[in-house]
């Protein structure tokens, strides 16, 4: 079951990069108007790739020696691939609904635009959301209590940084139209938080 989980992650793992890199060749031509990166920002960044990509991957490779394994039965393995799915749509449908607004850091491009449609008009941080999900996939899939949790923890550690200064910059840059927005939606779960 291990082998097979693994698998399932690691398949995820590339069908997310597949998905990331179209997006990354066309923030890298957008020029940048606003710019809020920091030290701590690309650490963070830094920290949640290490923590989801490196972890499981150390793992598999036994660098642990066996330290912190746990037991995988097929439920964690279905909810993995559930939270998968979920994770990879949601991810997909971010992208797709940014277009050309999106960055990796915390950015605002010459004529960005406010998204507030499809998954966004649902919630204001469906990106953020979805690596929630990533987490707890990863959680689910790699059965070591460290390299199984450590992603879910990079990833709320990096939201919980973040989130504030991602808002106050839309403000900053939006106004009046990001407030209404933010009045009629919800962080991370529609309706509830």
């Amino acid at each position: 079951m291990t082998r097979i989980s693994f698998i399932l992650w690691a398949l995820m793992l590339v069908t997310w990069c597949a998905m990331r890199y179209p997006a990354m060749r066309r923030a890298r031509r957008q020029k940048t108007q606003v710019d809020r990166r920091s030290t701590l920002d690309i650490s963070l960044l830094a920290f949640c790739t290490f923590a989801l990509v490196v972890m499981p991957i150390a793992w598999r490779l036994d660098v642990f020696d066996g330290f912190a394994d746990r037991g995988q039965g097929i439920v964690q393995v279905l909810l993995g691939t559930i939270t998968g799915i979920a994770f990879l749509w949601l991810f997909r449908r971010s992208h797709k609904d940014l277009g050309k607004n999106w960055s990796v850091t915390l950015e605002v491009r010459e004529g960005h635009q406010l998204v507030t449609q499809g998954v966004y008009a649902h919630v204001r941080h469906p990106m953020y959301a979805s690596f929630l999900l990533w987490g707890l996939t990863q959680a689910l899939l790699i059965p070591n209590w460290i390299a199984g949790l450590v992603g879910l923890c990079a990833v709320v550690a990096l939201y919980a940084v973040r989130q504030s200064r991602e808002e106050a910059m839309m403000r900053e840059s939006f106004g009046a139209e990001y407030d209404a927005y933010c009045a009629r939606t919800k962080r991370l779960v529609p309706g509830i938080f």
